[in-house]
């Protein structure tokens, strides 16, 4: 879910106006609900959403990402030359903590081939972009946020079919180009197009990212409600175990992602970035993927994961928010 904007310090959105930092506080806050919702039409009417919204799964995303390079500048890339150590430790850990937590709950839990193709993928997308508002919420380093969840998107044609391939190659019949190109598609077009649209006309797009968390919105539930309606025979039976693996994989992320932090020496700040960052996965993108090259159930932990890690999110925010943060100069 795209929810991020221009950040430039570790406390407060810099350079967005109130309207637009207000929408993606609320848009974290209802897009849960708004997603249940969905998710509950569609199971209950398969028949009429599955061939409605099933063809525009990749359009759908194509069109998040593009509201994700949107909110982009250039000095959200400045960072990783100011402080390159912590936006590396950030980027490693997603690339390594989520495939491989995602690897490990699908061989303990012994998920069917499907889903534990689909719990890998989600493990192998990258930064959910919604981390960024959550991590401004717990009082976390939002410009850092915003710069891995940046790189991460950007370096996904080449590490998330790479590793999708060696996590679950066995599980699964796909060509690692083949679903490279489709991430160039959906994801690096679109949000290089964002980008340099927002370099070329700033004033018009300064307009409009007031409503781009809910343009995101729009489409993660639109994905999620054609997944749900592919698998919908499917999902009594498998619903359960789908929901742990996902609550396991999300704690994990935010386990290991901030511990990752804390013994590398970073101050509290950028340890909370981290652990929002890497627990916060782009499901959007894993759930695309899974549907068009696995099924539609091996697309529901994706779904799932939608769904919990924004409520987890919202919840270990005000944990965090909660604690002070003692090293700040």
């Amino acid at each position: 879910m795209s929810t991020s904007t221009s950040h430039s310090s570790s406390t407060a959105p810099a350079g967005s106006d109130a309207a637009t930092e207000h929408n993606a506080k609320l848009a974290v806050s209802v897009f849960p609900v708004l997603v249940i919702l969905g998710a509950v039409v569609a199971y209950l009417a398969p028949g009429s959403i599955a061939p409605a919204l099933g063809p525009w799964v990749t359009t759908m995303l194509g069109v998040i990402m593009f509201a994700m390079g949107l909110t982009l500048t250039p000095p959200d890339f400045v960072l990783v030359a100011k402080r390159p150590v912590p936006v590396l430790l950030g980027v490693v850990a997603q690339y390594v903590i989520m495939p491989l937590a995602g690897w490990a709950i699908a061989t303990v839990l012994a998920l069917p081939p499907e889903l534990a193709v689909g719990v890998i993928l989600v493990g192998c997308a990258p930064g959910g972009t919604s981390s960024n508002v959550v991590t401004y919420l717990a009082k976390g380093d939002v410009a850092l946020s915003v710069t891995m969840t940046s790189i991460s998107t950007l370096l996904a044609p080449i590490f998330t079919p790479l590793l999708a391939l060696w996590l679950a190659g066995q599980r699964m019949d796909v060509s690692g180009s083949a679903m490279a190109l489709s991430i160039v598609k959906v994801v690096l077009i679109p949000v290089i197009a964002g980008l340099v649209l927002r370099l070329l006309i700033p004033r018009v797009v300064a307009a409009v990212l007031p409503a781009l968390p809910w343009l995101s919105v729009a489409g993660i539930t639109g994905v999620v409600m054609a997944v749900v309606a592919g698998s919908a025979d499917k999902i009594a039976a498998a619903a359960g175990i789908i929901m742990l693996a996902v609550v396991l994989h999300n704690a994990l992320g935010y386990g290991l992602g901030y511990g990752l932090a804390k013994v590398t020496c970073q101050r509290e700040a950028a340890c909370r970035a981290t652990a929002v960052e890497v627990g916060m996965q782009n499901s959007g993108l894993a759930a695309t993927l899974a549907a068009t090259f696995i099924s539609p159930l091996a697309a529901l932990p994706a779904a799932i994961f939608s769904v919990w890690h924004n409520l987890s999110g919202a919840l270990l925010a005000a944990i965090l928010r909660a604690r002070p943060i003692t090293d700040e100069k």
